[in-house]
């Protein structure tokens, strides 16, 4: 049975990306600001290991724990509601960083409340694609949206470090929030709707229906290879601008480009393993190399004293790594039933960030607090990589995806 969709609906992953591409500015910004706070509070290396280390992970302990426990609420409440409060609330505690972020408790807490603020947006949105799009067409309708977390993670070195150069740190979380306010709260009242005019979700036809996400054990292993994955990204994420910075001398003002180079590449590699898993049929194999790829590549920047080639290293490893984020929510998707999309995408992003970002934050800090030394803190990030590339091997065996 065919169902009429009209082409208008894909607007809806469009608007989507944009509030994404807002949501990660706000998330990430604390990460390229914190060379700047520490300067401010006179940190050693040490403490911004340690210091570091706390404010990066706090964030995803709420994010992570509300996105398991609100995200069916938010489901029932309503999608469209829920993304906006989402918006609003994420806006909102990024701007109170200008007039309070002072010290450091503030700073904790103000983390706190926007991984609170955060945490249903990226479960609405797999709601919201899965009621407006049959399966054959929804790994595109989501790697749409997911283009704005790439893009946010490319382009924020460049927009948000030359603010907070000019403008100062505190003054450049006033105006990323006033952009979530302005921006993304109008598109999303005016272009996102639950459901299709109809008022019915896509026909079940369209569907992969599967039983209980819950009871499912291949959910569960993918859950695993999610939170590594997580681990090896908010790793790299939250502690290369310092790692440029600290151990590689990199000034602040100066470190727009390199960081662009290697987190661009993210959005080269998901559009290049998207085409190719598409063409071979063998996503998740592909994934797992990419993860042995990048854990090799940051590995030998260990021991390479240039700069141009370190860069260069990184940005291979995030363009390798870049196979897994390709399919990533489809995957989830194909193994929910239509109902539960919203719960079961905010249970395995919940605890993928919960475990996988925390650890991502506190492992490499606390290593760096350790130690003193910011190339064994990146490093960790190659243990990660294997153990998800050896995960996802599994899954490439159970998932024929």
């Amino acid at each position: 049975m065919t169902q009429n969709l009209s082409p208008a609906r894909w607007q809806i992953p469009l608007v989507l990306g944009a509030t994404v591409f807002v949501h990660y500015l706000d998330r990430n910004a604390l990460a390229l600001a914190l060379p700047k706070i520490a300067q401010d509070f006179g940190w050693t290396d040490r403490q911004i290991g340690a210091n570091g280390d706390v404010l990066l992970a706090a964030f995803f302990v709420t994010y992570g724990l509300a996105q398991i426990f609100l995200s069916p609420l938010a489901e029932r409440f309503g999608p469209k509601r829920s993304l906006l409060l989402a918006v609003a609330g994420f806006s909102l505690f990024t701007i109170l960083v200008w007039p309070l972020g002072f010290s450091l408790l503030a700073l904790l807490i103000l983390r706190l409340l926007l991984g609170l603020g955060e945490s249903v947006h990226m479960p609405m949105n797999s709601a919201i694609v899965s009621r407006w799009f049959p399966v054959s067409e929804r790994a595109r309708a989501n790697s749409i949206y997911v283009a704005g977390v790439l893009l946010a993670i490319g382009f924020a070195p460049l927009l948000v470090v030359p603010m907070m150069h000019a403008v100062g740190w505190r003054e450049s979380f006033a105006v990323l929030g006033f952009v979530g306010l302005a921006v993304c709260l109008p598109l999303v009242w005016r272009f996102v709707q639950d459901t299709p005019p109809t008022g019915r979700a896509v026909s079940p036809a369209f569907l992969d229906v599967q039983t209980s996400y819950v009871r499912d054990w291949r959910f569960w292993l993918y859950t695993l290879a999610g939170t590594f994955n997580a681990f090896c990204i908010f790793g790299i994420l939250n502690w290369l601008p310092s790692y440029f910075n600290r151990a590689r001398g990199i000034n602040f003002e100066d470190l727009g480009w390199p960081l662009f180079v290697v987190f661009a590449s993210g959005i080269s590699g998901v559009l290049l393993w998207a085409y190719v898993g598409d063409r071979l049929g063998r996503r998740n194999l592909l994934a797992s190399l990419g993860f042995f790829v990048a854990a090799g590549c940051v590995w030998l920047t260990s021991s390479t004293p240039s700069l141009s080639l370190v860069v260069l290293l990184f940005a291979l490893g995030v363009l390798a790594q870049s196979a897994y984020n390709a399919q990533e929510f489809a995957t989830v998707q194909r193994l929910l039933s239509p109902e539960k999309v919203g719960a079961g995408t905010g249970l395995y992003n919940g605890l993928t960030v919960l475990f996988g970002g925390v650890g991502g934050s506190l492992v490499p800090g606390s290593i760096v607090a350790a130690t003193g030394s910011f190339h064994a803190g990146i490093l960790s990030v190659v243990v990660g990589a294997i153990v998800a590339g050896i995960l996802m091997f599994w899954v490439h065996r159970v998932v024929r995806y």
